[in-house]
């Protein structure tokens, strides 16, 4: 069994390259400018991977606290982060702990994309937009207007979640997932 100390230094440092990565999101040229790509779980699902499920949810945790600093969003935008990528990372994490090898990579993050796509439109559709509305009184039809202008089949919260929020994060996890599979057997001698 490893040290603690190993564990939790580990945890900090893949945290610390989420973190950086989560600073340098991107807009998608097709997507509402709000919704920006970032690539902060690829070190999170790194570490499931490698030290297992909790390692991915803590660095998940840690990476979204130390982005509160930095927050334009009232911590509504870590809170979704977190949620939603939890549900890509935790997914992933348990799925390839029972199938330690390349199949059982791809396969985790196939179902680890589906789990934070599903996870992202029901949070957006119940949880997260109204939060959005309540707390910075930023309207529903102010989202929906924002998307029609880059899509125009976007004409109410729900086409909303359909042409905006569910590609997004098809998207954002087939990106995440194909960059996993090509550095973590690189990466991974460092961890175990």
């Amino acid at each position: 069994m490893r040290p603690p100390f190993i564990y939790m230094t580990r945890t900090a440092v893949l945290a610390s390259a989420a973190i950086i990565l989560m600073l340098m999101d991107f807009p998608i040229v097709f997507m509402p400018g709000f919704l920006k790509m970032d690539l902060s779980e690829i070190p999170a699902i790194i570490g499931a991977f490698s030290m297992g499920p909790l390692a991915g949810f803590w660095v998940m945790l840690l990476k979204n606290l130390l982005h509160l600093t930095n927050s334009q969003t009232a911590g509504i935008g870590e809170l979704a982060n977190f949620l939603v990528g939890s549900a890509l990372v935790l997914t992933s994490g348990f799925i390839y702990r029972r199938h330690k090898s390349r199949k059982g990579a791809i396969l985790a993050l196939a179902f680890g994309t589906l789990a934070m796509t599903l996870s992202a439109a029901a949070l957006n559709y119940w949880v997260l937009l109204p939060l959005y509305q309540a707390v910075l009184n930023f309207p529903g039809e102010a989202v929906v207007k924002m998307g029609h202008a880059v899509n125009p089949y976007i004409i109410d919260l729900k086409s909303f979640i359909v042409f905006a929020i569910i590609p997004f994060n098809i998207l954002k996890g087939l990106l995440v997932s194909l960059i996993t599979i090509l550095i973590y057997k690189k990466l991974s001698h460092l961890l175990h």
